[in-house]
């Protein structure tokens, strides 16, 4: 069952507050976010069709997107992790094109849309801040197609694995040791291969010494050669 949290500052070094911002104006930004709320793994936050009223803020834990077509199969079109914003897909139509799912036990924040409009002609800097976050978004979905034009297996793993570290290492964390959130079969998903494909490209990747797993725990033992074998794609 979800419940609400105590809302702690968290703007300070929030992405969505621009580096000039006062103290005062980051108050107003922190009174925007609504407390966060725990979901359970597999909880959704939204559902595809959904009518859009909010942007979404991963506090910890993680979230997928995923769309489902006439027939009902769903794809995941995206991961999302402490720290990121989310579900601008919803703007352009006034409904969200996806569904939010928590990847595990995850806590998230509520943006409420109308509040941020507000808020961009009272905090200067704010809506390049918000563009900027926006244009990110983009170009990560571009380089993500680009990813998924690529034949080799390797390469597509190699990538995605460097990009939850780029994730990590920007807020701070270890670059080379972390967890995965997602399954073998969600990155099969998202990455467009066979999950007989992911687990053999991990084996393979292991035996070169490239990488040690424990179940969804990673170690990244070889930077450089992993960097090589994505293509020199360090982010997404």
């Amino acid at each position: 069952m979800d419940q609400s949290i105590k809302p702690q500052p968290y703007c300070r070094n929030c992405r969505l507050a621009p580096p000039s911002i006062s103290d005062d104006q980051l108050l107003e930004l922190e009174a925007v976010i609504k407390p966060g709320q725990l979901f359970g793994k597999g909880s959704y936050l939204f559902r595809q069709g959904d009518p859009f009223d909010s942007l979404y803020l991963v506090r910890s834990g993680s979230v997928k997107t995923v769309t489902s077509n006439d027939q009902g199969m769903e794809s995941i079109t995206a991961f999302y992790l402490p720290g990121e914003l989310f579900g601008f897909s919803g703007l352009d139509e006034g409904r969200f094109p996806v569904s939010a799912v928590a990847l595990e036990r995850t806590l998230c924040s509520q943006l409420p849309f109308d509040q941020l409009e507000r808020l961009t002609a009272e905090i200067p800097g704010f809506t390049h801040q918000l563009m900027q976050l926006m244009s990110r978004k983009i170009r990560e979905d571009q380089q993500v197609k680009l990813l998924l034009s690529r034949l080799h297996a390797d390469s597509r793993i190699a990538a995605f694995l460097l990009n939850i570290s780029a994730h990590f290492r920007d807020r701070g964390y270890s670059a080379v040791r972390f967890r995965l959130s997602m399954s073998r079969i969600e990155i099969a998903d998202y990455l467009g291969l066979a999950v007989e494909t992911v687990s053999r490209s991990f084996t393979r990747m292991q035996k070169q010494g490239l990488l040690r797993t424990e179940g969804r725990e990673t170690e990244i033992l070889d930077f450089i050669e992993l960097c090589t074998l994505a293509g020199g794609e360090v982010e997404l």
